[in-house]
């Protein structure tokens, strides 16, 4: 999965359109390779993006949500402290990271 796109589900506050849509944005580009559509291109690549936010929406409603919501700020904190962890596994100086 592309790392840029995050979870969606069961967010308090809900997720919103946007960031549908920017992850939505993200898939079409992943799988595309491309950022830039040519402009011949730019009616499909915009047309998939649609159809996806549109669908991820619709399963987002759909799914069943249970525990406490998630929140922006503890996912954050989440991502950081895996930074922090895959850090501190490499090397000093830079080189391949250690398992």
């Amino acid at each position: 999965m592309c790392r840029n796109i995050r979870i969606l589900h069961h967010f308090e506050p809900p997720t919103t359109p946007d960031e549908i849509r920017a992850a939505a944005l993200q898939y079409v580009r992943k799988v595309s390779g491309s950022t830039r559509p040519s402009q011949q291109n730019q009616a499909p690549f915009d047309a998939a993006v649609e159809e996806i936010a549109a669908v991820t929406t619709r399963l987002l409603e759909a799914l069943v949500s249970r525990g406490e919501p998630r929140t922006r700020e503890g996912e954050a904190a989440k991502a950081r402290a895996r930074g922090e962890r895959r850090t501190a596994r490499m090397p000093r100086g830079g080189g391949v990271l250690t398992p």
